[in-house]
């Protein structure tokens, strides 16, 4: 009855979710030429043949999908593929890092009558969906329209759990969608099988399968050159609350580290000039990547506020600390530096990644700290001593390159369901 309510309601406020949409254009969330996909035109024809339809959410799903999207075009070259996912950030990346041929779109939102149309346009052959994307229209039109559908690296929080235990009727129906469910972890796995999903299995993070970072050699000599000789650190896709960490981390270690250079990359890079300007506020000299500016001697952070250059600063640095630790966020993908040959360090708040963190702990390879006092400490030794650096960079790439064999079992379960294999 509730999954009814929702889908009737959602049909009811097809005008005010264009004016929504209209909002998002003004705030620079939405691409203004590309705004009919949101309710379900496509933007391009769909080819001839059997269509496989990835959808992922956002940045760091789109990216864990792309190892295997090489793999099944590599296989299977008679299937198409299609990507959606549902922000401007992914988009663009996915821009730049599909292979050639495969259709980007942007996910519908989750109203009846264009998630109806976006189906008409696609009608795919199976449907794979990542992480913990549970959009209760589009999963009911994909079971009632009996499209296979397999949810990939599967992943529940304890506090989602919970919330979806109070629904448990509406829980069981919009995973009953999924024909089976391949979760991260054990735990995702039990949360997964305990709110009505079927047939879940544990396969591992398919983040671990992903490819390095890209970087143009060229982009990584010039940043490596303007870096020049200076003892320098990154810390990657921050936060509101981190920046002034990193402004203060930065003044401690410079006292005993005169020339440090920080590198501090901001999660969503519009906010680059915001950042600059509270960093130069705390009497920090900045350089801001995204005008133009370039590192000088006197030059004391250096606000990488650009796109899909993160492959290119884990390769210019010796440490990194991971954004979105240090304020509860859930962190960021430390799987990206270890296989880039960084030494990491994060802080207590790295819940969308405790499997991958426990993986790295267990190993040595990754140092958890707790507050800014304890981030100088480690940063000043790390910096001091490049062989403990090094040899913690070392020991999470032994992590990140033990764990790539997920993909093979994923594909392995994936094949009866692809169009013309034999379920």
């Amino acid at each position: 009855m509730m999954l009814k309510a929702y889908v009737f309601m959602t049909a009811l406020l097809a005008p005010i979710l264009r004016l929504h949409l209209a909002l998002r254009v003004r705030q620079g969330k939405e691409d203004a030429g590309r705004l009919s996909e949101r309710m379900g035109h496509p933007s391009c024809v769909r080819p001839a043949g059997p269509l496989v339809w990835f959808h992922a959410a956002s940045v760091g799903e789109s990216l864990s999908i792309l190892s295997l999207i090489g793999s099944l075009m590599a296989q299977r070259k008679d299937i198409a593929v299609l990507v959606t996912t549902g922000t401007l950030t992914s988009a663009r990346l996915m821009g730049k890092r599909l292979p050639k041929g495969v259709i980007h779109q942007f996910m519908p939102l989750d109203c009846l009558p264009w998630v109806r149309r976006f189906l008409d346009a696609w009608h795919p052959d199976l449907a794979l969906w990542t992480e913990s994307e549970f959009w209760p229209v589009m999963l009911s039109e994909i079971r009632m329209r009996r499209i296979p559908a397999v949810l990939l690296n599967g992943r529940l929080s304890e506090r989602s759990a919970r919330r979806w235990k109070k629904y448990p009727v509406l829980a069981r129906t919009l995973l009953s969608a999924f024909r089976f469910c391949l979760a991260q972890t054990q735990g995702d796995a039990t949360r997964l099988a305990a709110i009505g999903a079927p047939d879940v299995a544990l396969s591992g993070n398919l983040k671990y399968a992903s490819d390095p970072l890209p970087a143009a050699p060229e982009a990584v000599e010039a940043l490596s050159s303007a870096i020049g000789g200076r003892v320098c650190w990154l810390y990657a896709s921050t936060h509101p609350g981190e920046e002034d960490m990193a402004a203060h981390v930065h003044k401690v270690v410079a006292e005993k580290l005169p020339g440090l250079l920080t590198i501090l990359a901001p999660r969503h890079p519009q906010r680059g000039v915001e950042v600059a300007a509270m960093l130069r506020a705390e009497g920090l000299s900045c350089a801001v990547r995204s005008a133009g500016e370039t590192i000088a001697p006197g030059t004391e952070v250096y606000v990488a506020d650009t796109m899909g250059e993160m492959g290119l600063l884990f390769r210019v640095v010796p440490v990194v600390v991971m954004g979105g630790s240090f304020v509860p966020h859930g962190g960021h993908n430390p799987i990206e530096p270890a296989q880039l040959g960084c030494a990491i360090l994060y802080g207590p708040h790295m819940f969308n990644f405790k499997a991958v963190c426990a993986d790295l702990e267990k190993e040595g390879a990754a140092l958890p700290l707790t507050g800014s006092l304890g981030l100088a400490e480690a940063l000043q030794h790390l910096l001091v001593h490049p062989e403990a650096a090094a040899a913690l960079a070392r020991a999470a790439g032994g992590v990140a390159e033990r764990n790539r064999d997920v993909l093979g079992e994923i594909l392995s379960r994936l094949h009866p369901l692809l169009p013309g294999g034999r379920a």
